[in-house]
């Protein structure tokens, strides 16, 4: 007698393309990654599917929610046989899901997601009202749905345009302008900076280190030598340490590279609403009164931080919470990703070339009008 052992086999479309197992309703179960068609049904598994991200623009749901997951982020095409996203142009990534930079940045600059461009990333982008941005939280931050997707030029020192193509010109101070300049008392544009031990006192940061951080108007960033913080521990020499403190931080913002900031003033005082070290705080007021620097500055940086080996400049910092900032609009107002306020805006304007001259972007010289020369076209040499 002869036994026959039976046997029961599915008969899938394709046997799945061997990207998936046959189920015993003659429908595949694929692989992941394998389907079919724009549907992605299981079909035979003979296509890949390519991958998935936060789409740049899709059609709301139900419930009004949009950005949602989309194969190669909603700006490519998949090749099914590889499985693998072709990118429209101005995108790029395994799924489509970031942007590019115009032109590579020409060379001149590195191309950076939009949570990593701080605001003023170049001068020609600087605004102050941006911190009221509704896009940011307070501490500058950027934090839409796009912060790791849209990407920008961040640019060298001396190049700016979305793409940094062009070399910045000097800028300088129109010398025909009929602003407050030419009536009023000088006035500079003064920042100050605000050094709060929190409630540790001064005793906690005396003899330690920390350094200023200025960006010209050609986008070059220049940080000074160490600057140490004075010993306000005595009342009765308190006065002498803050006038030593006052030249030292002056000196090394006038230290800085090619004379980058040509003139400043520095006042430094003891401020605070207690009687006690705890409750005071250090107040440096910074007033730009160099020709050089003429016209609204870029905000100071405190570096408070420790930067110890393989680090310049090397600072032991201040161990601060944070370099409190008051805001020029009320002084009950916070913002951390400042290290300084505007605490008097400069009556001296400050354009392109002076706006006397045409910037050459090739050379980053100005061209200046018939009756005017200088590096800014600052300088008038006929009366016209």
């Amino acid at each position: 007698m002869v036994a026959f052992a039976a046997t029961v086999n599915a008969n899938c479309d394709n046997s799945c393309s061997g990207h998936g197992s046959c189920n015993m309703d003659d429908v595949c179960s694929c692989y992941d990654n394998w389907g079919v068609g724009l549907s992605m049904d299981s079909g035979d598994c003979s296509d890949r599917i390519c991958p998935y991200e936060i789409a740049w623009v899709d059609t709301p749901n139900g419930q009004g929610k949009f950005h949602r997951y989309a194969e190669c982020a909603g700006r490519g095409i998949c090749n099914r046989g590889n499985g693998l996203c072709e990118c429209f142009e101005g995108y790029e990534g395994e799924a489509c899901h970031r942007t590019t930079c115009p032109n590579l940045c020409s060379g001149h600059g590195t191309c950076e997601y939009i949570e990593d461009l701080v605001y003023g990333a170049v001068w020609t982008d600087y605004d102050p009202d941006d911190l009221k941005s509704d896009a940011m939280n307070f501490n500058g931050m950027y934090n839409w749905w796009d912060r790791t997707k849209t990407r920008g030029c961040k640019c060298d020192a001396q190049y700016a345009d979305v793409d940094c193509s062009k070399r910045l010109c000097p800028y300088g101070t129109d010398v025909l302008a009929d602003d407050e300049a030419l009536t009023n008392d000088q006035q500079y544009h003064k920042q100050q900076i605000n050094l709060n031990p929190e409630n540790r006192g001064f005793d906690s940061v005396k003899g330690k280190t920390f350094a200023l951080t200025f960006v010209s108007k050609l986008n070059e960033t220049f940080t000074t030598v160490p600057i140490v913080f004075p010993d306000l521990t005595n009342a009765g020499t308190q006065s002498a340490e803050l006038a030593d403190f006052s030249n030292d931080v002056r000196l090394a913002l006038l230290r800085l590279p090619n004379q980058i900031i040509d003139d400043c003033q520095v006042k430094v005082t003891v401020s605070g609403t207690g009687t006690n070290a705890e409750d005071n705080y250090i107040k440096v007021l910074v007033s730009f009164s160099g020709e050089a620097v003429r016209g609204p500055q870029h905000w100071l940086v405190v570096e408070d931080y420790e930067c110890s080996a393989g680090c310049t400049p090397r600072i032991t910092g201040l161990g601060l919470e944070t370099a409190k900032v008051f805001s020029f609009y009320s002084p009950d107002s916070v913002f951390n990703n400042i290290d300084a306020i505007e605490s008097q805006r400069s009556v001296f304007n400050s354009y392109e070339c002076g706006r006397r001259g045409k910037c050459d972007y090739n050379s980053g010289l100005c061209q200046c009008f018939e009756g005017y020369t200088g590096e800014s076209c600052q300088m008038l040499t006929t009366l016209v």
